[in-house]
């Protein structure tokens, strides 16, 4: 679970090897949001061309154009979009990261994100909007799940919320407060696709503190 590596001092370190994978992970979306814009802005591409090919949708899988599965987890659909999900996965991620590692913890983003997508893609079909979704919200809700879980009781900030709340609450609260936002306003937000993120972390949490009894024990302990 917390892993301690040895280092080899004859191995030369390279820069990628210096930044954590959520660091990645952020850098990735950023550079790809701004790429994109650009040509958008510049009239490069077209939106139409932005919702063939980056966004995930269920037209998009219909016409295999499964690579949204990966393009919509990495773009956003405005500045603050783009700003609030880095922030919180900055700080969330970066924790998550340094408890499960780095390998299990690509594996857990990029496949709660896909989870998350196509939980999206599924209530689609049930209540079909025609609409395109992006956004790394499916997977920062799977990070928050598993914290959930793993660390219930460290206490955290909501953003405008100035008082910590614990883990335990702050997760669903976020959930309910933002499908409220959605219906109130009448705001496309992705509810689904947290949804789906959200019930991916939890299964994941409940998985490691099944074969991992005592390192997940200490892990809550420590973080009362």
């Amino acid at each position: 679970m917390v892993y301690v590596y040895k280092i080899d001092s004859k191995k030369r370190r390279t820069f990628f090897d210096s930044l954590s994978l959520n660091t990645v992970f952020i850098l990735i979306s950023v550079l790809f949001f701004l790429l994109i814009w650009t040509l958008l802005s510049a009239g490069i591409i077209s939106e139409s061309f932005f919702n063939n090919n980056v966004a995930i949708s269920l037209e998009n899988i219909k016409q295999m154009r499964l690579w949204t599965f990966f393009t919509s987890m990495f773009m956003h659909g405005g500045y603050l979009h783009l700003f609030v999900n880095m922030l919180s996965l900055f700080f969330v991620g970066s924790l998550v990261e340094k408890i499960i590692g780095r390998k299990r913890y690509f594996w857990f983003y990029i496949l709660s994100g896909i989870f998350a997508s196509a939980l999206y893609l599924f209530f689609e079909l049930l209540f079909p909007s025609g609409l395109g979704a992006v956004g790394a919200s499916g997977a920062l809700f799977a990070l928050i799940g598993l914290l959930v879980l793993l660390t219930p009781n460290l206490p955290v900030y909501i953003m405008f919320v100035p008082i910590p709340i614990k883990m335990k609450y702050a997760a669903p609260g976020i959930l309910l407060l933002l499908w409220f936002i959605s219906i109130a306003g009448n705001i496309p937000i992705g509810n689904t696709a947290h949804l789906g993120g959200l019930i991916a972390g939890l299964f994941y949490g409940l998985f490691l503190r099944t074969k991992y009894r005592n390192k997940t024990s200490y892990i809550r302990k420590h973080f009362s």
